[in-house]
């Protein structure tokens, strides 16, 4: 059997915004990952880019226990000699909320030069609003929302 791979004309990106307030980090970060690749369309192949554009909003209100917010570190290198720095998942969803949801969805998508264009069809924003009106992105439901007892 031939690999079938989709050409440029068969790729229709579609626009699709994902509201994260109360949602899930994982939850919110692997549905995203899978439609920044293109794997819910029938026409997927791993490669070749048919994903959609991903809009994010309300990233600052992603429901976080107060234990992961705090046991969570993220670490980033200066390139200098001691210049490693550590931040936990709380203080950076303080200062960055956008960097986190990023950088979780980045971790799922390939570590090649086509998880590169992937990661580009991606927009983040820690309010409601987005600048991307003119595209007509339709919403997208998701349902991972936290048990409330």
């Amino acid at each position: 059997m031939r690999t079938f791979t989709p050409k440029q004309d068969d790729i229709q990106r579609a626009w699709l915004v994902i509201d994260a307030e109360g949602l899930v980090l994982g939850r919110v970060a692997t549905e995203a990952a899978t439609l920044l690749r293109g794997k819910h369309k029938p026409i997927f192949a791993p490669h070749v880019d048919t994903g959609d554009h991903v809009i994010i909003v309300n990233a600052s209100k992603l429901d976080i226990p107060v234990r992961k917010a705090a046991a969570n570190t993220y670490y980033r290198h200066s390139g200098y000699p001691g210049g490693l720095s550590e931040e936990s998942l709380g203080r950076l969803m303080e200062r960055d909320p956008e960097r986190v949801i990023r950088l979780a969805i980045k971790g799922m998508l390939p570590k090649t030069r086509l998880g590169r264009a992937m990661i580009k069809k991606l927009r983040v924003y820690a309010g409601p609003n987005h600048p991307h009106a003119a595209q007509l992105p339709q919403p997208r439901e998701l349902l991972s929302r936290r048990p409330t007892d």
